[in-house]
């Protein structure tokens, strides 16, 4: 156990950004999923901005890496417009 005052509010610190770091991930999780699940391009457009915003302050402020945010843009963006040309092929 730390001994030093330092230490132990560096402890807490730590602690409450792990938990502010595995909130804000889930978050950001949930959002691609949900993404993911839209059945039209019409439905998954507003939440695919909403997800780019995220990906965006999170790759900023380091939780994540901004390649990663970049790689995963452009695989939602192209599933996105996948369903597009599905509705079309289909009609």
């Amino acid at each position: 156990m730390a001994q030093h005052k330092s230490a132990i509010k560096r402890i807490r610190q730590s602690k409450r950004r792990n938990e502010r770091n595995k909130a804000q991930l889930s978050q950001l999780r949930t959002m691609i999923k949900r993404v993911r699940s839209a059945k039209t391009k019409e439905e998954a457009e507003p939440i695919l901005k909403q997800t780019t915003a995220l990906l965006d302050k999170y790759a900023s402020k380091g939780l994540i890496h901004k390649n990663n945010a970049s790689n995963k843009k452009r695989k939602l963006t192209q599933y996105t417009n996948s369903l597009q040309e599905q509705a079309q092929k289909s009609a």
